[in-house]
């Protein structure tokens, strides 16, 4: 799916572009649908609830297999203990499935991601998106990424070492406030522009250009 189109992704080469243009630093965008396909949480969730319904079954049989009873006729059959065993295992099966398969709809299945999990897990893929496309690619190591998660509505700012020596990780705040402040009323391409500016303030007074700079990473945004 396509986020922006090519006139917003126009506004952010722009912004990296002018960005660049007063420093050796070099910015990389990365626009994603979702950082992780989440499906072990997915599991655990459908399995807490199998054997929540396992347990209370377990718990308060009587009642259950009298409601089962009714719904066969009501003459109150004599359940075995094989028979008991096999229908807590179906319970647990249909609970497993159900919850699983409504998981499928992807909002109810985001809602039910932890916050913490759905931050390391962008933390994670912007790490690991850094290292395969702009860590240790340029002359001086001075790369920089900023990384926008959409599903998970959060975002990544990761830099080189000689960048991050530096630059305190705070410093980033003000650039991801501004460009959250921007994406939350719908102005992704705007909200990612304005974090690219205040980057580039930054990388400007560290890392000032030189004459003999040469552009040696993509300014286009890059969606995965």
């Amino acid at each position: 799916m396509a986020y922006l189109s090519s006139q917003d992704a126009a506004i952010v080469t722009t912004a990296v572009t002018s960005a660049e243009e007063t420093t050796s630093g070099e910015i990389v965008t990365v626009l994603a649908g979702q950082s992780d396909g989440y499906s072990d949480i997915a599991l655990a969730w459908a399995a807490v609830a199998a054997f929540t319904a396992m347990s209370v079954f377990a718990v308060w049989p009587a009642f259950f297999l009298g409601k089962i009873d009714a719904l066969m006729g009501g003459w109150g059959h004599q359940w075995t203990n094989g028979e008991i065993i096999s229908l807590t295992i179906a319970l647990g099966l249909l609970k497993f499935l159900a919850v699983w398969l409504i998981q499928l709809w992807q909002p109810l299945k985001f809602l039910l991601i932890p916050g913490p999990v759905k931050t390391a897990r962008v933390h994670a893929r912007a790490i690991s998106l850094f290292k395969v496309g702009a860590e240790r690619r340029t002359h001086g190591r001075t790369g920089i990424m900023i990384y926008l998660s959409m599903h998970e509505h959060r975002a990544e700012i990761v830099a080189d070492e000689p960048i991050a020596v530096k630059v305190p990780a705070e410093v980033w705040g003000e650039a991801m406030a501004d460009m959250l402040a921007e994406i939350r009323q719908g102005h992704i391409a705007q909200g990612i522009a304005a974090g690219i500016r205040d980057v580039g303030v930054v990388l400007a007074q560290h890392f000032p250009r030189g004459e003999d700079d040469v552009n040696e990473l993509p300014d286009r945004l890059i969606e995965v």
